[in-house]
C-alpha cells in the first residue's frame, strides 16, 4: 500500500492518511470476501486491485473538488467504483451510487456500511429511471461513470441528473475520437457541452484511459432520458 500512496502524491497530488489507507485495505478485504459470492469483479490481485480500482477512480479528481462539500452520483457503480473511493477520500460528499444489478447494489450496501461511509445511498434501479424521478432529476453537482457505455448513450445517462451549472465525468478508454464526434449532437441535445479531454496513464504500465469532462449549461428536455433500454439500443446521433 505505500506504493499507492507514492503514486496517488506524485501523480495525483493527492496525500492518503493512515485512516484513509486502512479504509482502502478494508475496502480490498470486502471486496475479496463477497467477490465470488456476488460476481463482483474480475480483478482480484492486490496490485491490480489497488491500480486499476483504487487508483483509477481516484484520478477523478483531477476535476472533482477534492475537499469541497459536494452531492455526487455514480452511475453503474458495479462494486462502488469510482463512487466509493472518491467518498474514502472526501468525506464531504453525499453519495448516490446507481446500479440495476441486484446483486452488486446489495454489496455496495455492505460496503458503505462496513467503511462507515455517512451521507451515502444505493439505489438499485436504471440510470433511465432514476433520471425521471423529481428527487434526483438535476439534482446533483457531478454525475460520474466508468466505463458503462459508450458516450452517445452515457450522455442520456448523466446529463439529465446534473443541475445546470453542474459537471458531467466519464472515464473512458483511448482512441475516443470516434465515440466523441458521435456523441456532440446527444451532449448538446441533453443541454451540455464537452469542456475538456484529459489523458491518464496507470502506473505500472497498467493500461491508459481518458477522462471527459462535460458541463451543463442548460436544462434537459423534458423526454430525456427515455424508457430503459432506448439510449443503447438507439443513441442520439
Amino acid at each position: 500500500m505505500e506504493s499507492f500512496k507514492k503514486f496517488t502524491a506524485q501523480n495525483l497530488g493527492i496525500s492518503i492518511s493512515n485512516d484513509q489507507l486502512n479504509k482502502f485495505l478494508l475496502f480490498e478485504a470486502i471486496l475479496i470476501k463477497w467477490n465470488s459470492q456476488y460476481n463482483l469483479t474480475s480483478i482480484t490481485d492486490h496490485k491490480d486491485i489497488i491500480i486499476k480500482h483504487f487508483y483509477d477512480s481516484l484520478t477523478c479528481f483531477k476535476y472533482v473538488p477534492l475537499n469541497n462539500k459536494i452531492t455526487l452520483i455514480d452511475v453503474g457503480t458495479g462494486a462502488g467504483f469510482p463512487g466509493i473511493p472518491l467518498a474514502i477520500m472526501n468525506p464531504e460528499i453525499q453519495l448516490t451510487l446507481v446500479e440495476s444489478v441486484g446483486k452488486k447494489a446489495d454489496f455496495c450496501q455492505i460496503a458503505l456500511q462496513e467503511l462507515e461511509i455517512n451521507n451515502s445511498r444505493v439505489l438499485a434501479s436504471r440510470a433511465e429511471t432514476v433520471g425521471r424521478e423529481p428527487t434526483h432529476r438535476e439534482q446533483y453537482d457531478w454525475a460520474v461513470a466508468r466505463a458503462v457505455a459508450p458516450l452517445s448513450t452515457l450522455a442520456e445517462y448523466l446529463i439529465p441528473l446534473v443541475r445546470i451549472g453542474g459537471s458531467v465525468l466519464a472515464q473512458k478508454g483511448v482512441a475516443l475520437q470516434k465515440e466523441i464526434r458521435e456523441s456532440k449532437k446527444a451532449i448538446f441535445t441533453l443541454g451540455g457541452k464537452i469542456k475538456e479531454t484529459f489523458p491518464i496513464a496507470l502506473p505500472e504500465e497498467m493500461g491508459n484511459r481518458t477522462l471527459i469532462l462535460v458541463k451543463k449549461n442548460k436544462n434537459t428536455p423534458s423526454q430525456y432520458p427515455r424508457r430503459p433500454g432506448t439510449p443503447k439500443k438507439n443513441p442520439i446521433f
